[in-house]
């Protein structure tokens, strides 16, 4: 197992750069591949639904958490669950612009930053988002900051760094990728997946009491995605470190 300070030293991390033929067909690919307008990408839409399912089981009978959602995206976890007030931190405008879930959101930031101290929450939530974060440490140390004493850190991620995640993509969205744009989906893949599954449990564990891991899959080892509960935000440890960063 890693040292976590030799984990911490890895950030924050840097995209590694795409080509000019990527760069011309990166929106639509990732607008294609959020509304799972292909083959392959309606596929992952429809395994990614267990992720929404796990992040939003909290609130299945209850809808009066206060929430915060990183990486809200195109505000899709709202076909999924209904609770408020609702906050998002997205940096993109054109993901949720035409949402027809909008008028459920109270507030939309930009970064993690931009939320004052004051402002606390029930759960703080995140899919599919923290294996794209290039300086999660602090993301991840600012959540405790913000979580009430009895609030919750759920989020879902793919299992980035492992066989199966691996052979997973590259048969299917890898496969339709190359076939339609002649390209190796996988310099994609290393430019948006900069974090592996390893190292977010790492980090989750180093911030939280409690933390709790269940896969969509047999363990951690063989699984597409996983799935986490953290509790007892461990306040003094993140002012700590952010001071230090």
């Amino acid at each position: 197992m890693d040292d976590i300070n030799e984990i911490f030293s890895r950030f924050p991390k840097s995209r590694s750069l795409l080509s000019a033929g990527f760069l011309e067909i990166y929106e639509r690919h990732y607008r294609q591949n959020r509304t799972g307008e292909t083959p392959a990408s309606s596929l992952s839409r429809k395994m990614e639904t267990w992720l929404h399912k796990k992040v939003a089981a909290d609130v299945v009978n209850d809808h009066h958490k206060s929430t915060l959602e990183l990486g809200a995206g195109t505000l899709n976890q709202l076909k999924y669950e209904s609770t408020g007030p609702y906050d998002v931190v997205e940096p993109f405008t054109e993901l949720y612009s035409k949402s027809a879930d909008l008028n459920r959101v109270r507030k939309i930031y930009t970064d993690i930053d931009e939320i004052g101290a004051s402002e606390k929450y029930d759960r703080i939530t995140a899919i599919a988002t923290f294996e794209h974060l290039t300086d999660l440490p602090r993301v991840v140390a600012k959540t405790c900051l913000l979580l009430d004493e009895l609030g919750c850190l759920r989020i879902s991620i793919p299992n980035e760094g492992t066989f199966l995640w691996k052979l997973g993509w590259k048969l299917t969205t890898g496969l339709e990728f190359r076939l339609s744009y002649g390209l190796d989906y996988g310099l994609l893949m290393a430019h948006e997946h900069v974090n592996t599954a390893y190292e977010i449990d790492r980090i989750l564990r180093h911030f939280y009491e409690k933390v709790e891991c269940s896969c969509f899959g047999i363990n951690k080892s063989i699984a597409f995605y996983r799935f986490y509960l953290c509790t007892g935000p461990m306040k003094g440890k993140a002012s700590e470190y952010l001071k230090s960063v």
